[in-house]
């Protein structure tokens, strides 16, 4: 990481001779690549400080890339990314990849969970459940935590591929799992939503429940973690704040409509969109709706990107949304060919976002124009994973896409069933 606050110090004297033309280039060239990482770093800092917990530039863990479920990518992206590889799966793609120490992992409508090499996208493993996979996976100390169809949560080795354990729920799950490190107890608990209509707590080392929190409704998304509590929505269009020691209710919001995406929790408000067309922001403290962006008459299954002032989230309406993050305030749209279901990342000054109409985006942050775009050709309702300067997303012709830096090696881009 770039100190911000350190200085370059760069001294010549061209007029004594002690520095020839080429070598001053070369050295003035450095020291602009080292301004630019400096700029790219303090623009990651600041988003850091809104969002709290960051992943590494070298990992994506989770959907939405921590327990708060913010969208924030801390890692520099190229200007145009390359397709390094592609990765085929048996069915549809949904479900978002989980990036971590040179792998990512992925579930697919085919009822499997993928691992693969991120540098080359070989396959490494692949685990069989017994229904169609649209929940991301969790990747903590070594294992991978996924939700199935098959109303399971599964706990697999993440280095063989090999079931540790499975934890049955009332019916399938769809939504991301999320964890915390309970105090006092020295195996971190894992949080995942059912169309059984409970939110329910389970043991990471053993698998066994430690409680469950029922709703009115079914829980189509992830839960969001801060400060002790969790943050979820339903479909009784209600944000549920619960309590993690216990799993006690705190407090309960209306949210005028039922939500199927996942909200992201930043400094004690929740940012989540509901179903008739409008997206909210939330206090939790108050228990009260701040401020509410509605546009047009469409609804919003998107999750948000949080950053240092302003909110970025995908639409039904074929559009992505930039907000104030203090008001609500509309900062710009960018309109795409199909619907955004979709969760944007913000990477830097970048939003990296999928369409319904086959094509991934880049779109500024500042200004909301395209910076870049690749045409897959299928839906993209996956979310991006940013680590390690490269994007994995999934699409539903079933092929997870790998895009970075162009490689040096022509071997480097190539396609591995």
């Amino acid at each position: 990481m770039i100190d911000s606050n350190a200085k370059l110090q760069f001294t010549v004297n061209v007029e004594a001779g002690k520095m020839p033309v080429p070598l001053l280039k070369k050295a003035l060239s450095i020291c602009l690549t080292g301004l630019a990482l400096a700029i790219f770093q303090m623009r990651a800092d600041s988003s850091e400080k809104v969002a709290g917990l960051t992943p590494p530039p070298d990992a994506w863990p989770m959907f939405r890339g921590s327990p708060g479920l913010a969208g924030v990518a801390t890692v520099p992206l190229p200007d145009s990314p390359s397709l390094l590889w592609t990765f085929k799966t048996g069915g549809p793609l949904k479900s978002s990849a989980a990036i971590a120490k040179g792998r990512a992992y992925v579930g697919s409508d085919d009822g499997s969970v993928y691992a693969f090499d991120l540098a080359k996208g070989q396959k490494l493993w692949a685990f069989k459940t017994e229904g169609p996979i649209e929940s991301s996976p969790l990747y903590l100390d070594g294992k991978i935590f996924i939700g199935s169809s098959d109303s399971h949560l599964y706990a697999i080795d993440a280095e063989r591929g090999t079931q540790l354990w499975k934890y049955q729920t009332g019916d399938r799950i769809l939504g991301a799992p999320n964890w915390v490190k309970a105090e006092g107890k020295e195996s971190p608990w894992i949080l995942a939503g059912s169309y059984d209509f409970k939110l329910h707590c389970v043991d990471a080392s053993t698998g066994k429940g430690v409680w469950s929190y029922e709703t009115g409704n079914y829980i189509n998304g992830s839960p969001a973690l801060a400060g002790g509590r969790t943050m979820f929505g339903g479909c009784d269009a209600l944000l549920h704040v619960i309590r993690l020691q216990d799993g006690q209710k705190i407090k309960e919001v209306e949210a005028g409509a039922y939500i199927a995406g996942s909200g992201a929790v930043v400094d004690d408000r929740v940012y989540i969109g509901q179903y008739e067309n409008e997206f909210l922001c939330i206090d939790i403290a108050e228990g009260k709706i701040v401020w509410r962006y509605k546009d047009r008459a469409f609804p919003y299954f998107s999750s948000p990107a949080v950053a240092n002032d302003r909110v970025v989230f995908g639409g039904r309406d074929k559009r992505l949304h930039c907000v104030q993050r203090s008001d609500g305030k509309p900062i710009w749209t960018f309109s795409t060919g199909g619907k955004v279901d979709s969760s944007p990342v913000i990477c830097g000054n970048k939003v990296v976002v999928g369409s319904d109409d086959g094509r991934l985006y880049i779109v500024s942050l500042n200004g909301g124009k395209e910076l870049w775009s690749y045409e897959i050709g299928q839906p993209i309702t996956s979310s991006p994973a940013i680590a390690d300067g490269r994007i994995v997303v999934g699409s539903e012709d079933g092929n997870v896409y790998a895009f970075g830096a162009k490689a040096s090696r022509p071997d480097r881009k190539q396609k591995v069933e």
